[in-house]
Parts: C-alpha cells; structure tokens; sequence
C-alpha cells in the first residue's frame, strides 16, 4: 500500500517535469525546423523589421509598414495578383455577389490615376454620362489623383448613403479640360444580363455585362424567353464584360456545345489548381446557330466563353481583338479579415492555346496601356494594325487561331467613327443629352399607358422637332448651335436622345435596343446569321 503511494506520489512531481521537458524540446525543434525551412531572404526581412522597429529615428508602428508594401509585394508577381484591405473586402466582393448604393463604376488606380474599368448598366454613373475609360480625379473637394491615392480613399468617396449627391472632376481624352459631373448616388443594380430582346422574327440578342454568381441562371432564363418568342438564332454580346466567375462561363458555353467537348482547362504548379471542363451534352442549344460580340475590353470569362465557342467552331467571334487575360486568381482570406487574390494558374481554351498578353514582372505601366497603344496604333480602325501572337493553332473543323494577346476576332468590324463630330462630342461630354432627356421624360411620362417603345414614339416629337428642341436646350446650356456639323451629327444625335428617354421612360433594355439599331457589330452579327455564314455544323472528332 505504501509502495502505490510512493508511486502515485512520484507521478504527480514527474508528469510536470516531463511536461516542461515536453514544451521546452518542443521550442527547441520549432525554433531548429523554423531555422531549416525560413530562406535567407526571409530571415533577413525579419532581421531588417527589427532593426527598423528598435532602432530607426522615429517610433514606426510594424504592422501599419508591412500593410502598405504587401501591395507592391503582390504587384511584383503579375497585372492581377492583389492585396485587398479588410476596409475594402466586403466592397469588392460585393461588386460580384450583390447591390450596395454609390455611383456605379468600377475602377483601377494605374500611375496613381482612377482609371474607370466598367460604368454599371443602368447605375448613376451610366445615367450621368461618365464613360469607360474616363479618369477621376476629384470627388467633391477630395483630390482623388496623385502619388499616395488608394482604393480606400476612392471607395470612401465614392460610396454612400442613397440619395446623396456628388460631383466628379474627370478627364476624358476627347475633352481638352476636366469635365464636371453631378451624380447622384442610388442603389446599384447587380443584373448580369443587361438586355434580352428579338432582333428579328427568329434571332434573339442577350447582352451579359459582367460573370457574377448568378449569371448563368440569368443567361438561360434570357434563352428560354427569347426561344419561347420564336429564336432560333442568336447574339450574345460580351463587349465591355470584363469577367468575373468562370463556373458561369463555363455553364454559358455548355448550352451550346455537344456531350465531349473541351471548354477549359487550367495549368498550374499544384495539382489542385489544374483543372478541366467538358460539355456534358446537357445544353439545350445546341443546334441554335449563334454569334459572339467582343472588344477590347472583354476580358477573362468573357474570354472562356468566347474561346469555347471560337475553337469548337461552334460559331463566329465578331468585333474587335479581346483584352487577353488568361490568368486565374484564388482569394484567401486572411486572419485579419483581410485577402489575396493570388494567380494560381493559367487557363488554355479548347484548341490549346493561352489567350494571356505579354507582361513583365513588376509594373512598368505597359500592360495597363496596352488598349491606349492599341488605339494609338490604330487596330480599333483597321485589322491589318492587329498584332496576332507567334504562335498558330486550330480549331476542330482546322481554322487557324493564334495565341497570345487576346481572342482573335473571326470577323473584323472596326470601330464607328461616321458621324462624330466636335458638336457631338462635346454634348456627350457636357452631359447634355443626359439633361435634356431627363427634363423630357418628366413631361412625356403621363402620357405613357404602357412601358413600350410604341407608346414612347407615340407621344415623343418626330426627329426634326426633337433634334430642333435639343439644339436649343444645347444653346442655353453653352453649346452653340452649329448646324453644320448638326447635321452630319444628326443620326447618332437622335439615336443617343431616344436611347436615352427609352432608358428613362422605359427601362436599360429599351436603351439598349435603340442603341443596337445603328451599332455596326450587331448589325454584322444579324446579317451574318440571317444568312447563315455562322458555323453550327461541329466536326466529329478525329481519330488517332
């Protein structure tokens, strides 16, 4: 009995040490495992952070240094790997999972300038009259350029209550001084398809603006309504989508496609980043004989959807030469409620070719460029000025595709310069038409029994009297008459002024319809379906 206690006794003084002994070989091993595995550049980082933290001049606050050069870390890697602040997460994601109130643009800060990616279909921006490409460089009295400008002082800024006003200083390459415009900030809408209507008795037109979550599930209920009217062709116009979720676009282009069909794959150092999507033959189109619409500023899903379609031969790619990003992005979310999108791999369309442009590590401001070289170099007018990658490749039926820099398009329409004059211009940039449609609509709209294009030409003057109103309106508003150059103006005038009272008497869809009536990529596109030039016929695969 007394020898259980002696042992029971010794238990209860050595389970502490052994414990102790336990933690202290567990440091031990950390700190040798640690040592093993920290590279020399790392241990020296951390030996520069001490040095700075114990003995620069000032007191510096680690954390606060380290918040503000993870960025620049990240750009060194490629365009699209990216630091996103805690502040910001909930906003950017909210871009692609909901609605939120601001202004309803999407934007880039490139050489310390707020560059507008996307204006919002519908949103204040759009209705205002800032346009992609714009460059902000004022919100209020808060300068919003020069070197230290964030992505936190643009969203701050930008973002707010609904209802609330603001004004934006911008800089538009078509104006010689910085124009100014008055936005009211409202709720944004987050609809992917931007538009759904018959071109035609049989050729239906969908335009999908952005790849959000629910983008897919949009895109075919647009399908089936537009079958149900009687489509059996159709548009689907990505201009000016510059991406988002490529399930989405993957889901799209299996509509289209028969059971077998590569969509997608992607290549990246570990293999759970390499991936591949097949057609499952599920698609309810398949037989629909189809047309893509692309620019330059198509990007990335876009891009996916486009190359499926492209390299199976599924049908023509009509416009202009795409943005080219062929890179995948994963976010993590850090335990600060922080995140990196960090590119993880690289996507190739079916014929094997990776669609991602030229870029050099680290940011010398070329790759941001690019579309403002492009214009410069005139490939928006002529498709002789297009650089086509080195290397060549081919679609299943044996056309010849390139790689490198974007998806090619099969038929070139270049952009419409017919009509555009310094009057046209400078009503565009003054935000005149906007103004003027605004105060129109609000005296039309009691007219109107039923939301319909029919019921707004019913009650909306003929042309010569709506362009003579607008001229007028123009003249109390700082733009001289110049009829001169009215009336080789006068077609894309009227065209923007109905548009725009369709949008406010009727809704974006309207706007979209009118626009489309004059826009050559979309007239292109029905004539090429009509008569059936657009590939449908897909080859059976060859044997090996």
């Amino acid at each position: 009995m007394n020898s259980k206690k002696t042992k029971r006794n010794l238990g209860y003084v050595l389970l502490p040490l052994f414990l102790c002994i336990g933690i202290v070989g567990g440091i031990l091993i950390g700190a040798y495992v640690e040592k093993r595995t920290i590279s020399p550049a790392q241990h020296k980082l951390q030996t520069i952070l001490g040095l700075i933290r114990d003995q620069y001049v000032d007191q510096i606050d680690i954390d606060s240094l380290m918040e503000s050069s993870i960025p620049d870390l990240l750009a060194s890697l490629d365009p699209h790997s990216a630091y996103i602040p805690a502040s910001e997460l909930t906003k950017t994601n909210d871009e692609l999972e909901g609605s939120f109130g601001g202004v309803g643009v999407s934007f880039q800060i490139i050489s310390d300038t707020v560059h507008v990616i996307e204006v919002v279909a519908g949103g204040p921006s759009e209705k205002a009259g800032i346009l992609p490409g714009d460059r902000i460089l004022k919100a209020g009295d808060k300068e919003l350029s020069g070197h230290g400008v964030s992505s936190e002082d643009v969203f701050k800024t930008l973002r707010g209550p609904e209802g609330t006003p603001v004004k934006l200083t911008v800089k538009r390459s078509s104006a010689n001084k910085p124009l100014e415009f008055e936005i009211v900030r409202g709720q944004i809408p987050q609809n992917s398809v931007d538009a759904s209507y018959m071109m035609s008795d049989n050729i239906g037109y969908i335009r999908v603006g952005k790849f959000a979550r629910t983008t897919y599930s949009e895109f075919a209920q647009a399908l089936n309504k537009l079958r149900n009217q009687g489509a059996e062709k159709y548009v689907v116009d990505l201009r000016n989508n510059s991406g988002g979720y490529m399930d989405q676009a993957i889901y799209m282009a299996n509509e289209f496609l028969p059971s077998g069909r590569m969509i997608v794959y992607t290549k990246g150092r570990l293999p759970e980043n390499e991936t591949m999507a097949v057609s499952d033959g599920s698609g309810d189109y398949q037989d629909a004989e189809l047309t893509v619409l692309m620019n330059e500023y198509s990007a990335s899903a876009s891009e996916i959807f486009a190359g499926a379609i492209q390299d199976n031969d599924r049908g023509l790619v009509i416009g202009r030469r795409s943005f080219g990003k062929g890179l995948v992005q994963n976010q993590t979310q850090l335990p600060d409620s922080s995140a990196i999108r960090l590119t993880v791999a690289r996507y190739y369309i079916p014929s094997g070719r990776s669609i991602q442009k030229e870029y050099s590590r680290g940011r010398d401001g070329k790759y941001d460029l690019d579309i403002v070289s492009r214009y410069n170099h005139g490939e928006f007018y002529s498709q002789d000025s297009i650089k086509l990658g080195d290397k060549k490749f081919s679609t299943v039926g044996g056309r010849t595709v390139y790689g490198g820099g974007g998806i090619m398009p099969d038929v070139f329409v270049p952009e419409d310069t017919v009509g555009i004059t310094s009057y046209y211009i400078e009503a565009i940039n003054k935000g005149l038409i906007q103004k003027f449609c605004h105060n129109l609509s609000e005296k039309y709209r009691p007219l109107m029994k039923e939301k319909t294009l029919e019921a707004m030409n019913r009650v909306v003057p003929r042309d010569q009297s709506l362009l003579t109103a607008f001229v007028d309106f123009a003249a109390a508003n700082g733009l001289p008459a110049r009829w001169y150059y009215i009336n080789k103006s006068r077609n894309l005038l009227l065209n923007q002024i109905r548009g725009v009272l369709a949008r406010d008497l009727i809704g974006y869809e309207a706007f979209i319809e009118i626009l489309n009536d004059q826009d050559n990529t979309v007239r292109k596109a029905g004539e090429l379906l009509r008569d059936g030039k657009s590939p449908v016929t897909i080859p059976a695969k060859k044997e090996k």
